[in-house]
């Protein structure tokens, strides 16, 4: 598996191995041991699958607050999304910074997303599915968010806000500004220089 670091201190991109042949292909997709030499600790408690019919479905920017904040090791097993994480860890040195990643049933690459990072991901064509696992369960009381469009994070998504396709929930996420972090940087042993 090739791991690379992003700018944003704890997330990662991993692509696993293929190996084709004229039937098809065989990935192993997760592997805990090997993951356990990234991400020390990690524990997994929920798998989620989305679909999104068309291009330019937005999902988030969403995270859990905690006690229920996730990590996320997402995917894009079907067609292709823009994925985005914001670190929301206060005493980060990349906190309010993004980065952007693009995930596809081609390039394979999937995206740890540590907890305290809020995520997104905006579909680039039609038919798209997304997998994620998480290490916490969904916990309604915790569900939080930031506005996709805000103008201190300065996101670059790929299709203006008129072709966007938003949930009502999502259009109405507060402004960055407005977040008062409850999540705080803690480097890890594993983040390396």
């Amino acid at each position: 598996m090739q791991i690379d670091k992003l700018s944003l201190p704890g997330a990662f991109v991993l692509t696993p191995k293929r190996f084709g042949d004229d039937r098809g292909f065989f990935s192993e997709t997760y592997n805990q041991a090997a993951f356990d030499e990234i991400v020390p600790g990690v524990k997994f408690v929920q798998d989620n699958h989305s679909l999104s019919r068309q291009a330019g479905v937005l999902r988030g920017l969403h995270f859990q607050l905690p006690p229920h904040s996730q990590g996320k090791l997402v995917r894009a097993p079907r067609g292709r999304v823009l994925d985005v994480i914001v670190d929301l860890r206060a005493g980060s040195p990349t906190y309010g910074h993004h980065e952007s990643v693009e995930l596809s049933a081609d390039n394979w690459k999937q995206l740890w997303v540590p907890a305290g990072f809020a995520h997104a991901f905006c579909t680039l064509e039609p038919d798209t599915e997304f997998c994620y696992k998480v290490t916490e369960l969904y916990a309604p009381a915790s569900d939080s968010g930031i506005a996709y469009d805000d103008p201190d994070l300065a996101i670059d998504w790929p299709f203006g806000a008129d072709k966007l396709i938003l949930s009502d929930k999502d259009r109405q996420l507060q402004a960055f500004k407005d977040f008062q972090s409850p999540f705080e940087y803690q480097r890890q042993s594993h983040e390396k220089d």
